[in-house]
């Protein structure tokens, strides 16, 4: 078998580089709650401000669905210091950018600044925070915009709404079980009250997570941070006791139609654990391994060589109470669905009882180092780093340790991962077939 080996001097200088890599923050909590990270990088004029609020999708009430999506747009209307339509105007005039975007687990605002306007942008997101404006004319404004996101992003998109019937089907107690954009009926049956009570709801200090990163005075940004955050009321962070499904003991199948489609798609999906487990690790590698890149498994041999499939991907998903872990094909001309499934099913079984070579998991581990890498190459994406460890995963310093544990899945461990997970009778199949005229 050969193995490739490293030369002392080349470890040595992996270790160096690794080692230059390491990120340096602080971390603290005010007494009303708001947990602050900061991390100094004086290498550019730049500064990311951001806040994540443990509040998505997952949050959401029966029937009212959407909802914190729906404050991902909503909080740019305005607050009690800054008017309708002045939010973005501000931010460009500055020389800023600034984003949002929600999951089925947390929401999150950012903006980054020539760092002689950190301080606007810390005051910005505290303006968010204690007084956002929730009214009539905003909501009614946001609902159009958000239905048009929807027509555009899912319901005109071919196989836009593939995702969803996944989610649907996969996930029957949990709240998972709806997309993040939500329901536009149940947006249009909330009233102004309902929108207004879920912002004082998860829109407090103890729900959210405030990260500093750049080109700071961390001195200097801690006296701002005081000032615009230190007399935000403390609120109430309610508990997440979601109801939890039953383990997937027999093989389920659905079929789901799309007016947008010509061709039809497959997916099999597969309940797998959070993201805060190592199984996760493994099961991201395993997605990785079997369809990253053309050289990948299933690429390199349903599409490339057998012509069987127009398209095939597999893909883990993390999410913080579970995830899905699936499979999607597009079938090549008169490819059956059953061909594919076997296929597929051939290639899961070779997982689960040879272990990959040890070519293909130095190319995975390089994979990984190199996401690592390009995830923290800028200061935006080390802020959202920072956030989402802490928020998510409980561990801030994971932006550190992550790479490590990619390192410490094994081919064993790669192996023991397809064993107990993907197994034919712990799936849910989903046709997602062209609607009939």
């Amino acid at each position: 078998m050969k193995k490739r080996l490293l030369s002392a001097a080349a470890v040595a200088f992996l270790g160096i580089a690794l080692q230059a890599q390491k990120i340096k923050f602080e971390e603290y909590d005010l007494p009303n709650g708001l947990h602050v990270i900061l991390h100094q990088d004086n290498s550019a004029p730049v500064v990311t401000t951001g806040v994540m609020y443990h509040v998505g999708a997952k949050d959401e009430a029966v029937g009212r669905t959407g909802m914190a999506h729906f404050f991902e747009h909503l909080l740019f209307e305005g607050t009690k210091n800054i008017k309708r339509g002045e939010w973005f105007k501000i931010v460009s005039s500055n020389g800023g950018t600034n984003n949002a975007n929600t999951t089925n687990d947390r929401t999150y605002y950012y903006e980054t600044f020539p760092s002689n306007n950190e301080q606007l942008g810390l005051w910005m997101e505290s303006e968010r925070l204690k007084s956002g404006t929730v009214n009539q004319i905003g909501v009614d404004t946001q609902r159009e915009v958000v239905k048009e996101e929807k027509r555009l992003r899912m319901d005109n998109q071919p196989y836009g709404n593939l995702f969803t019937a996944v989610q649907n089907n996969l996930f029957t107690k949990h709240p998972y079980h709806w997309s993040t954009i939500g329901s536009m009926d149940d947006l249009n049956a909330a009233t102004l009250a309902e929108f207004q009570d879920f912002y004082k709801k998860y829109y407090v200090p103890n729900n959210a997570t405030l990260v500093v990163a750049g080109d700071i005075n961390p001195e200097q940004t801690k006296k701002w941070i005081n000032e615009y955050y230190g007399d935000i009321p403390k609120g109430t962070v309610y508990p997440k006791n979601f109801p939890k499904d039953e383990p997937i003991t027999k093989e389920k199948e659905v079929t789901v139609t799309d007016k947008n489609i010509q061709l039809p798609a497959y997916v099999f999906a597969y309940r797998t654990p959070s993201n805060k487990e190592k199984d996760a690790y493994t099961l991201d590698m395993l997605s990785s391994y079997l369809s990253s890149g053309k050289s990948s498994v299933l690429y390199k041999k349903l599409v490339d060589e057998e012509k069987k499939a127009l398209q095939v991907q597999a893909f883990n998903m993390g999410l913080e109470d579970a995830g899905i872990f699936a499979f999607f094909a597009i079938p090549m001309g008169a490819t059956s669905k059953d061909t594919l499934q076997k296929d597929i099913d051939a290639e899961i079984k070779k997982l689960q009882t040879t272990m990959i070579s040890e070519e293909d998991y130095q190319k995975l581990q390089n994979q990984y180092e190199n996401q690592f890498v390009n995830a923290n190459s800028s200061i935006q994406g080390i802020a959202s780093s920072l956030a989402t460890n802490y928020v998510l995963m409980g561990d801030t310093n994971l932006i550190n340790k992550q790479l490590e544990v990619y390192r410490s899945v094994s081919r064993q461990d790669l192996m023991n991962a397809a064993k107990k997970y993907l197994n034919p009778n712990q799936r849910v199949v989903v046709n997602y077939l062209p609607e009939k005229k």
